[in-house]
């Protein structure tokens, strides 16, 4: 079973995402646009894994006791960079409740032996990808050897340029959750598998 872990975002925020997509997707008509109902904050990908695995990693991220916290969703950005784009994403403003929460999950996790992440975690909502390969993971894509200067994103971001700058809102993150991929040939599409409130910090 293919899983991660993630934040999921309030239903006004999503549609005010999937407003702008709709108004936005005809400018790259060549990438992978999100579906609306699969848009999400990773807070950890783990990856394949035996059903056993799985439940020891629910038993597992049951343990963490962490903070809620508000997140606003504001800004833009492309990954690895602009002119070699391969993905779009919408930056995310929080204070260090959200990073500490990531680090709890990878230490937890750590601890019955999944690999940490080797990049610093750097979150963002991924709106749109163009070349990634699918089942290539997830989180922000580093450069590539094979990377070189891409016209998929080019119409967008001049209309990026000659508008202010995006905002979509600002929500309580109060649970996170662990979900399953499952992968297509048109996309990915994810199921909670657990919840995990986040309340008052017990440790």
């Amino acid at each position: 079973m293919r899983v991660f872990v993630g934040l999921d975002i309030d239903d006004e925020i999503r549609g005010r995402m999937e407003e702008f997509i709709r108004e936005v997707r005809g400018l790259a008509p060549d990438v992978r646009w999100v579906t609306p109902e699969s848009l999400h904050v990773t807070l950890k990908f783990v990856g394949e894994k035996p059903d056993g695995v799985v439940k020891e990693i629910e038993k597992t991220l049951g343990s963490i006791a962490a903070e809620a916290f508000e997140v606003s969703f504001r800004g833009r950005g492309f990954f690895p960079t602009a002119k070699a784009a391969r993905v779009f994403w919408v930056g995310i403003e929080t204070d260090a409740r959200l990073a500490q929460l990531a680090d709890k999950v990878e230490d937890k996790l750590a601890g019955i032996g999944i690999p940490k992440e080797e990049r610093a975690f750097s979150p963002h909502l991924t709106l749109a990808r163009g070349g990634a390969r699918i089942g290539s993971g997830s989180g922000a894509p580093g450069r590539r050897s094979g990377d070189r200067v891409n016209q998929r994103f080019a119409k967008l971001q001049e209309r990026l340029n000659e508008q202010a700058t995006l905002e979509f809102g600002t929500m309580a993150a109060r649970e996170f959750f662990l979900y399953r991929s499952q992968l297509s040939p048109k996309g990915a599409r994810y199921t909670k598998i657990a919840r995990f409130g986040l309340g008052s910090s017990r440790e």
